[in-house]
């Protein structure tokens, strides 16, 4: 029997929701949990997300699906839109956790975290990075790793059914 991995995941919430939506479906983020632990031995994933009162139903949800919630204060820009970028806590906790986790999964398409991901793939610490939207992302994620997957790829296995 294969020894578990002890695999963290590092997950740019805003990304993760635009990237899937800009897809045309819908995630389910209970399907997406089991999915991290199965397939990646992800044993804590954190879920990187701005905090808006009135979320609290969604913030629990995904507390009991098993996500670690890393809040950013959020503010409403000039023209009103929610604004509230994590990508700094993301790459201060994937370091501060660095020596408890086996290997990390990245989900972002953002090329913000490209430096992080080079790094993490110098050191033999990463395990893959998960981009949402594989019409829709840095081309720097490619220049730092060639180890990508597209949550396209994945609609079937974890489109959110409201049926069910």
């Amino acid at each position: 029997m294969l020894k578990k991995e002890n695999n963290f995941a590092f997950i740019d919430g805003q990304n993760l929701n635009l990237g899937i939506k800009g897809s045309g479906w819908l995630l389910d983020l209970k399907k997406f949990r089991v999915y991290l632990r199965e397939k990646y031995s992800v044993q804590k994933a954190y879920y990187f997300i701005g905090y808006v009162p009135g979320n609290s139903d969604l913030y629990s949800s995904l507390q009991q699906y098993g996500y670690i919630l890393i809040f950013k204060p959020t503010f409403k820009n000039s023209a009103g839109i929610i604004k509230g970028n994590c990508d700094a806590e993301l790459v201060l906790q994937t370091m501060i956790d660095f020596n408890h986790y086996e290997r990390a999964v990245i989900v972002s398409g953002d090329g913000d975290f490209s430096c992080l991901i080079k790094y993490l793939k110098e050191k033999d610490k990463l395990k893959t990075v998960l981009v949402p939207d594989k019409n829709k992302y840095s081309s720097l994620l490619i220049k730092a790793s060639n180890n990508i997957a597209f949550m396209n790829d994945l609609r079937n296995k974890l489109e959110f059914n409201a049926e069910k």
